[in-house]
């Protein structure tokens, strides 16, 4: 991945987001060839000079400090995820002056036997482990039970963003198949900016990216999200609507890795429903997928 085209494309797309009006500034004179603001406007706000400004955008990070990419956060206006992701692809250009970087080792496709112990303890909402590059790598009874037609591939681990790329099935098991593309790629492009050394991740990206026009599209657009917490709706083929719940969990002991948890509000009809997928899943004798 080329990161500091990454670092250029996204501080000009969030600056060609961003009006004069919204940053609360009178527009610069003369006639404004550009959408959002013009660089002098962003150096300004910012408290730097624009030439600074102009290296910065142009992706040459290196030596920047961290009270500067604050001040060109708050100029942008960006919001938390934005606001690390700048940080991350500046710590990016600064490892790029040492003569020698060290990829990051690959993410175990298996988890500790304890983890998986603690996915089956949870019974009464799907939950699943993944890793950065969204690979499904392990899962309780109901969390197998709900990605059934993810994992009906043969491919291994299972993958939200192939599922969702890829594969027809996820357009009826997404509702809103628009929002979780685009959510999707903004948690990948996150990942990216975080782990950039990540060969496997950056292999993906290159997989989807060559396979699928919606993907490409949406990566242009360099959105990142922070997604720890929310609610989805899945369209199951043996239950139909569930409308759940979730939040994700960093897991500080398993690098790399996080665990996601999706109950249903209680009482409610997606409740009744996720009682009926643990008996369709017991019913059809759905493999499970664990370490053990």
């Amino acid at each position: 991945m080329d990161h500091r085209a990454d670092a250029r494309e996204f501080l000009a797309s969030r600056r060609a987001r961003l009006t004069p009006e919204q940053a609360g500034i009178e527009p610069s004179g003369g006639r404004r060839r550009v959408a959002g603001l013009r660089r002098d406007e962003v150096a300004r706000l910012a408290g730097v000079s624009v030439d600074y400004y102009t290296r910065l955008e142009r992706g040459n990070l290196a030596g920047v400090s961290d009270s500067v990419l604050d001040a060109i956060a708050r100029a942008l206006a960006l919001d938390r995820a934005e606001h690390d992701h700048l940080h991350d692809v500046a710590r990016t250009a600064n490892e790029a002056g040492s003569a020698r970087r060290r990829a990051k080792p690959p993410i175990a496709e298996a988890v500790r036997p304890e983890l998986q112990y603690l996915l089956d303890a949870i019974t009464g909402a799907p939950a699943f482990v993944s890793n950065t590059r969204m690979d499904l790598v392990a899962a309780n009874a109901l969390g197998f039970a709900l990605y059934s037609e993810m994992y009906a591939g043969e491919a291994r681990p299972a993958n939200h963003s192939r599922f969702i790329f890829f594969d027809p099935r996820a357009h009826t098991f997404y509702p809103d198949w628009e929002r979780a593309a685009d959510v999707n790629v903004a948690i990948l492009r996150r990942d990216a900016g975080r782990n950039p050394h990540d060969r496997q991740l950056a292999e993906l990206i290159g997989e989807l990216s060559m396979r699928s026009d919606d993907f490409r599209t949406r990566w242009a657009e360099h959105n990142v999200r922070r997604h720890y917490t929310g609610a989805k709706q899945f369209v199951h083929p043996a239950v139909g609507l569930l409308e759940l719940t979730f939040q994700a969990i960093e897991l500080q002991g398993d690098p790399g890795y996080s665990m996601t948890v999706y109950p249903a509000v209680p009482g409610s009809a997606s409740d009744e429903k996720l009682r009926l997928l643990a008996t369709w899943a017991a019913t059809e004798g759905l493999p499970r997928l664990t370490t053990r």
